[in-house]
């Protein structure tokens, strides 16, 4: 099985492709924070996420995408934003026949850390400790900064704890 994993944002969008084959070990092929361009109306940068999930579709062949389900935010714009990016992306996914799953953060910290309450630096430390990922070579890609590598982590976070779900209840 393929997974499309995201953590949506329509400014800096984590994206990964996980698989599962039986009762094997999560293969991580693929990852990255997609960054869109600031200058554009967003529009034009949610359009920009719906063609790169649309070519990783292509390119990888997921059957499910599974995707953060974001319930609160501060500012109204951001999460009309955010709406907008996560919306793309479940279209793209129906348009190519894939099924969809939201996964709320409690659900996502509960299946990677065992504790609803975790913080995001404790579900990031258990990341690699669940799928081969080169930590150094993600911060390295990154330019040594963190920013984009966390949302290129929740996807991978989104993902696992996926798989994790769909296992125990298959």
């Amino acid at each position: 099985m393929i997974v499309l994993a995201i953590d949506p944002g329509y400014d800096r969008c984590g994206i990964a492709i996980l698989a599962k084959e039986g009762g094997g070990p999560e293969e991580l092929l693929f990852s990255e924070c997609f960054l869109t361009d600031k200058k554009q109306e967003i529009t034009d940068r949610v359009f920009a996420i719906g063609q790169e999930v649309d070519r990783l579709v292509s390119t990888y062949k997921p059957t499910v995408l599974a995707i953060e389900n974001v319930y609160f935010q501060k500012n109204q714009k951001t999460i009309i934003g955010v709406s907008e990016a996560k919306g793309v992306c479940k279209y793209v996914a129906k348009l190519h026949g894939m099924e969809v799953h939201e996964l709320t953060p409690l659900q996502i910290k509960t299946a990677i850390t065992g504790n609803g309450a975790a913080t995001k630096d404790q579900v990031a430390w258990m990341v690699p400790k669940l799928i081969d990922i080169d930590m150094e070579e993600k911060k390295a890609q990154a330019g040594g900064v963190s920013k984009g590598l966390d949302d290129e982590i929740d996807a991978i976070a989104v993902g696992l704890a996926w798989l994790a779900t769909h296992r125990s209840i298959t």
